[in-house]
């Protein structure tokens, strides 16, 4: 099941990183080329750019790559840093499951409505049904991260900045061995 999730989390980032990209782009060359915007891409671009971060912050919580204020659980023990990481998961868990609830009744509503977007005049669901897939996706991870600690198992922790510097720190290295 995980193998899934990740693959379907990944490939969307993916495919919405690329779209945006070439959307951009194309615009880009399409207004200093020929002074004209295609009128599309800034809409679609940023209905994306919604999946995209609602998609991320699940890939995050997969990884424990979210920010998190640890002040507070430094200073007390193990149990009770435990206790904490479960409210906090609880949260989590609970506000993305809201976010996907009222999201989808959002674009229920676009629906029966019958709303088209200004720019593409598609539905507007079919963009607006983005926030409740990808908040799906974020509390089917807060949701896992809540059962590992429930069981007493711990959340893999990815520190992105700390790998960053240390590949850096190996570059530097290798280059000063170079010259």
């Amino acid at each position: 099941m995980n193998k899934v999730l990740d693959n379907i989390e990944e490939v969307l980032v993916c495919v919405c990183l690329v779209v945006m990209t070439g959307l951009t782009f194309v615009n880009v060359i399409a207004r200093y080329v020929f002074s004209a915007s295609l009128s599309f891409s800034e809409e679609i671009t940023t209905y994306l750019f919604v999946l995209l971060s609602l998609l991320g912050s699940a890939i995050a919580a997969k990884r424990g790559a979210h920010l998190g204020l640890t002040i507070i659980t430094d200073r007390v023990g193990p149990k009770m840093g435990r206790i904490l990481g479960v409210v906090s998961m609880a949260f989590a868990t609970a506000f993305s499951a809201i976010i996907c609830y009222f999201g989808f009744f959002m674009a229920l509503n676009q629906f029966n409505k019958g709303q088209l977007t200004a720019g593409t005049q598609l539905p507007e669901w079919i963009f607006g049904a983005f926030v409740p897939v990808g908040a799906l996706f974020v509390t089917i991870r807060f949701g896992q991260n809540l059962v590992r600690l429930l069981t007493g198992k711990d959340i893999e922790h990815e520190d992105v900045v700390a790998e960053a510097l240390e590949n850096a720190e190996e570059a530097d290295q290798i280059q000063g061995r170079e010259e």
